[in-house]
């Protein structure tokens, strides 16, 4: 607040003054008003009315006070000054920018001057100038609590504009300069912990929150910050019981904001939990009485994306957006919603729409850089050299190209070269493999994949060339529920002899998964097929297993797999009337689309069983699985990758088949084509 000259003239304005003094702008307004029917040119009367009336509500007409008093006295500095805060409560900010100016070329040590020019730069986000003319006023009036006020804010400022830059570690010097000149400074502090929660720095965040629950009266906040850190952190019971305890803690005399915040955070806490019978009641009774707040509307949302119901969350956040178009959550969580179901183009429109009002908000950011990927064109390419126990060894390279054209139309293209031998039998043989197609999303919920190309084999004793396809729909029918049924045409190339003989496989197959709100999961997979050489065969997979943890991600389960051919050829190939078997695994994962840039992924199976082939006796099975890559760069991956097993013997006596390869993943541009 700028200072006015309290000077007493005839008639005494203490009373006037104090109501001022203390925020009672209605009853300033009224009296110096009143002051101003006696005495209707009296300056500092008109002044302090001007102040009032601006400070009660209304900046435009306090402003039009102050026009006519530089009118009535254009030299007046302290009119000016005024005049120029006048500008501030109308947010004319660039008007005000250069005002000021000018008035700091006329007295470059006046206090208010110099500080309102910094209040005004820093209104304009030009926060680097601003800190140069707080402290230039600092220096005119050492430690002046107005001032340090606003360069306390500043300094925030500042650091949320370095933060959305991404430029973290200035921010954090920033904050800690706030910290110098107000220890412990809760507005500061939570500051500083979602700096760090931005820039995935968990360990720090925790800290701050302890720091902030020094004070007692900071008890809450720092426990809904712990619990969320908590999550970050895939800790989720810990969420829990931190949130928990926050809740319980509630009374009647806990502020109504904290109990918003506190009860938001439990429930959040019930979702990533997977309680959603207790998170549903909770809000459920919540929104009987407060049926269109926004903050209920998300959570029930939020409820409903984590159950898989996404239709139900897009209709939530629709009716946040209707009260609130720039609502965060109702933008960004329509986005992650309609991804979820398939609509792309709209899904990209929210995003967009997110950053409209939160400039280079780093989750709609990342949204938006994450749904790139997933249509930017790239080329894979993985080179792999195997080896059995039957002395069959083989090297191959394949290389396939997804080039998207639109959300719903991409072209696929593969390539592949193999080349296979036997010293014992002597056999040699090469296979080159190329294909062209598509696939185009019919529905959001159906996708059609189609792909049409040539096998050319070359072996001892002949030379030839086959066509080959493969077509599918992949069917998303009900919730947690996916569905893949295809017809797919193919040569029998696991050795050299297989490939000299020329076998055309048809497959009929159809894959089905479903996944469960409480972790359980189901996968089959069928085949039938039928071949040139008159043999048929039924094989049957199908697994189940429980997600015992998400990040990263670890499962167990048992699998059963049952073969059956028509005609048993067992010189020729592995084709008992029929074959069982089963096994328990264990599976743990992080995925390559989760991993940051400069960071490991990996995948690591191991599984153990029993398989009968025929009527003979059980037989111990093994398998491992793995794979370990890093990501250099958003548009470049290399992993490594094995396996070795036992499964599906050729001979009573026991078969065993090992893998070795590499490959690389490299996205051809920065972004989709079509954007």
């Amino acid at each position: 607040m700028l200072f006015v000259s309290l000077t007493i003239t005839a008639q005494d304005m203490k009373e006037g003054f104090a109501y001022l003094e203390t925020g009672n702008y209605t009853k300033a307004e009224a009296y110096f008003k009143n002051i101003l029917k006696a005495y209707p040119d009296n300056k500092t009367a008109r002044l302090c009315y001007g102040r009032a009336v601006g400070l009660n509500g209304n900046p435009k007409k306090g402003a039009l006070l102050f026009t006519d008093l530089l009118e009535d006295y254009p030299n007046d500095f302290e009119v000016k000054l005024n005049y120029g805060e006048s500008l501030l409560w109308n947010n004319d900010f660039n008007k005000a920018k250069i005002y000021f100016k000018g008035l700091i070329e006329e007295d470059a040590k006046s206090f208010p001057a110099l500080l309102s020019y910094a209040n005004t730069l820093s209104n304009l986000k030009e926060y680097e100038d601003a800190l140069t003319y707080v402290n230039k006023a600092l220096k005119v009036s050492p430690g002046n609590p107005n001032a340090l006020t606003s360069k306390k804010y500043i300094y925030l400022g500042y650091a949320y504009q370095k933060q959305q830059a991404q430029q973290y570690e200035e921010a954090e010097e920033y904050l800690k300069e706030n910290l110098k000149l107000f220890e412990d400074d809760k507005d500061t502090l939570l500051n500083l912990a979602n700096l760090y929660l931005i820039a995935g720095q968990f360990d720090k965040a925790e800290s701050t929150y302890n720091t902030i629950s020094k004070n007692p009266e900071n008890r809450l906040t720092s426990l809904n910050g712990l619990a969320l850190v908590a999550h970050l952190k895939g800790k989720e019971k810990d969420a829990l019981q931190l949130s928990e305890q926050a809740f319980e803690s509630l009374n009647f005399d806990t502020d109504a904001i904290l109990v918003q915040q506190t009860t938001e955070r439990y429930i959040q806490a019930l979702i990533w939990n997977k309680k959603f019978k207790t998170a549903n009641s909770l809000i459920n009774d919540l929104i009987k009485s407060r049926p269109n707040e926004n903050w209920l509307l998300s959570l029930r949302a939020t409820l409903n994306i984590y159950k898989s119901e996404f239709k139900k969350s897009v209709n939530d956040y629709n009716r946040i957006l209707v009260n609130d178009s720039s609502s965060f959550d109702g933008n960004l969580g329509k986005a992650n919603a309609l991804k979820a179901i398939g609509l792309y183009d709209d899904a990209y429109k929210s995003a967009q729409n997110t950053l409209t009002f939160y400039e280079k908000q780093k989750d709609a950011s990342n949204f938006i850089k994450t749904l790139n990927t997933t249509f930017t064109p790239f080329l894979e390419t993985k080179g792999s050299y195997s080896f059995d126990n039957g002395d069959n060894k083989a090297f191959g390279v394949q290389t396939k190209m997804e080039y998207p054209t639109s959300t719903k139309f991409k072209w696929l293209a593969n390539f592949g070269y193999r080349t296979t031998s036997n010293k014992v039998t002597d056999n040699e043989a090469t296979s080159n493999d190329f294909s062209l197609g598509l696939a185009y999303q019919l529905l959001p919920n159906i996708t059609f994949n189609g792909t049409a190309g040539v096998t050319s084999a070359k072996a001892n004793t002949s030379d030839y060339t086959q066509l080959v396809s493969n077509l599918s729909l992949n069917i998303k029918p009900f919730k947690l529920q996916v569905l893949d049924i295809g017809y797919k045409s193919e040569i029998q190339s696991f050795n050299a002899e297989l490939l000299d003989r020329e076998i055309v496989m048809n497959n009929l197959y159809a894959n089905y998964s479903l996944s469960t709100n409480f972790n359980l999961g189901w996968f089959t997979q069928y085949f039938y097929t039928w071949q040139n050489d008159d043999n048929a065969r039924n094989l049957l997979f199908t697994s189940l297993y429980y997600n015992i943890l998400p990040k990263p991600s670890l499962k167990a389960g048992l699998n059963y797999q049952y073969i059956t051919f028509k005609n048993q050829v067992p010189t020729v190939y592995f084709s008992p009337e029929k074959f069982n078997a089963g096994e328990v695994f264990i599976n743990v994962i992080k995925d390559e689309n989760i991993a940051k840039t400069k960071e490991w992924f990996y995948e690591l199976t191991a599984a153990t069983g029993l398989q009968y082939i025929e009527d003979d006796s059980s037989q111990s099975t093994y398998r491992i699985q793995a794979k370990l890559g890093f990501k250099f760069s958003d548009h470049a991956l290399l992993n490594l990758f094995g396996a070795r097993s036992n499964i599906a013997s050729a001979t009573a006596a026991g078969f065993t088949y090992t893998e070795l390869g590499l490959r690389f993943k490299w996205y051809l541009f920065n972004k989709p084509v079509f954007r």
